[in-house]
């Protein structure tokens, strides 16, 4: 049996056997979860977090819930071994991973940024984001794959939108980046005019303007003009991130 194994009776009767998540809650949720049972206790998620944490849950979480939802998965399966109710438990993972946009996209932003202006990346002090939003609004792969990795801070994402897309799309931007605790207003964001690469425009003026140096640099686009034309305007000290096919 592995060592993470635990065979679980319950008054002297064998149940099963269920291995243990690599988390730090997983042998008191296992306690509490069997003590319930053989008391005859309700069942039910309080048994693995408290009402803070519940309520901290129907947010967006630093590292898309992970540990939390190991530990629901064992409980879970805790419920099966021992034939009780653990509805609220799928609930709730459900919701973890809808608010954290993990059910849905299983788009990979770091799989596809190549390094552009170089073959080896070198040191870099900051970095920055140029953020096409309305051709590319994929939020929560932004946030987990480079936002937060990098620990690009607020004032340093640069995002241009259209009139016509902040129009349309607007109000689910604003949903997505709510589950962040940001709006658009949290970066800077530009409203453009009308007229074809006015947001390219935007962005790239932004850019030079900077004149950044020694900086990891991502362009979210996919224009492949824009990707040229930041390249071409690049200082060699930084490290050009674009998205590739």
């Amino acid at each position: 049996m592995s060592i993470n194994k635990q065979k679980i009776s319950i008054e002297h009767k064998y149940r099963g056997s269920i291995e243990f998540p690599d988390t730090t809650e997983a042998k008191d949720i296992y306690f509490r979860t069997k003590q319930a049972y053989a008391n005859h206790e309700k069942m039910n998620i309080k048994l693995l977090f408290s009402n803070s944490k519940l309520a901290k849950m129907k947010k967006y979480q630093k590292g898309a819930s992970q540990t939390e939802l190991l530990n629901l998965d064992f409980y879970i399966e805790l419920g099966e071994i021992l034939d009780f109710n653990t509805n609220d438990a799928k609930k709730l993972k459900q919701s973890i991973l809808l608010i954290n946009d993990t059910a849905h996209s299983n788009f990979n932003i770091t799989k596809r940024l190549k390094l552009i202006n170089k073959k080896q990346k070198s040191k870099a002090k900051k970095s920055y984001l140029f953020w096409d939003i309305e051709n590319f609004s994929s939020i929560s792969s932004i946030f987990n794959d480079i936002i937060e990795p990098y620990k690009i801070v607020d004032e340093d994402i640069y995002l241009a939108a259209n009139p016509d897309s902040l129009y349309l799309k607007r109000a689910e931007w604003e949903a997505n980046l709510y589950d962040y605790g940001k709006t658009l207003n949290s970066f800077n964001f530009i409203k453009c005019d009308h007229g074809k690469d006015v947001a390219d425009d935007i962005l790239l003026q932004k850019f030079d303007e900077l004149a950044l140096k020694n900086s990891n640099v991502f362009i979210l686009t996919f224009d492949r003009e824009l990707k040229e034309r930041f390249t071409q305007m690049t200082d060699m000290s930084n490290n050009l991130f674009i998205l590739g096919k």
